[in-house]
């Protein structure tokens, strides 16, 4: 057996831990010398607004105006253009509470419809997709966090139907608890969130939130000293739900 090449590189991994040390240890000079409350308001800016029904709405959504109405809602519904999911968090940086959010478009899914009854659904989410504002950070939440090459999608399953009372109308919105199972990082929790449901006759809008702790999933926070990531967070979500051929 030949003996190992000492002029081999460092490993891929290597090379992402060592460039998110280098952003943060550059991060942390800019909150030394500014504060980080500079970092927070100037560098990082504001956050994202959590979704809502009537939020970020997408270059390729269909106006409302355009929208062919349905004339039954029993049946599938899909995960259409405009949807979006992702986490929000906090880092803390020497004291001071910086919110990072990351989101991708790279949402699939489908959700059943029966008797007025939400009676099942399944959504996937690329989670090798979901970005941030920092690239490097992105890296290190991908290959040491979440560990996507293992895990690359996070699922969430209804375990419980949702009845209304009523077949909505043009305009309609509403608050419901949701029922369910998370999928992340390969492990598989009860979760109950509510959330907001919008229908504009032709399609369904779907905004929410589900609370985590990251430890319940096997993930581990990172934390750096000077910077750490909250042991707690959110799975935030946009769904635009239109009807199935």
């Amino acid at each position: 057996m030949s003996a190992p090449d000492s002029r081999r590189g460092p490993s891929r991994r290597s090379i992402v831990v060592l460039s998110m040390l280098g952003v943060l240890v550059l991060l942390g000079g800019v909150a030394a010398a500014f504060g980080p409350a500079f970092y927070r308001d100037v560098i990082v800016g504001e956050a994202p607004s959590a979704p809502t029904t009537g939020s970020d709405p997408s270059e390729t959504d269909t106006p409302a105006s355009e929208v062919e109405p349905v004339e039954d809602i029993s049946g599938a519904w899909q995960v259409g253009a405009g949807s979006y999911a992702g986490y929000r968090v906090d880092e803390v940086l020497n004291g001071t509470d910086v919110t990072v959010v990351g989101r991708t478009e790279q949402v699939t899914g489908e959700v059943q419809v029966q008797d007025l009854a939400l009676a099942d659904a399944e959504i996937e989410v690329d989670v090798a997709s979901i970005a941030t504002d920092q690239a490097p950070r992105d890296a290190y939440f991908r290959d040491n966090a979440l560990q996507v090459t293992e895990h690359p999608t996070a699922t969430f399953r209804l375990t419980q139907p949702v009845s209304a009372q009523a077949e909505p109308d043009a305009g309609d919105e509403a608050t419901i608890e949701v029922t369910g199972e998370l999928t992340l990082h390969g492990v598989t929790r009860p979760v109950t969130a509510e959330v907001d449901a919008a229908f504009d006759g032709g399609t369904a809008r779907v905004a929410g939130s589900i609370p985590i702790t990251f430890a319940d999933f096997g993930i581990e926070a990172p934390n750096l000293g000077f910077v750490r990531v909250e042991p707690d967070g959110f799975v935030e979500f946009l769904l635009v739900l239109e009807k199935a051929p």
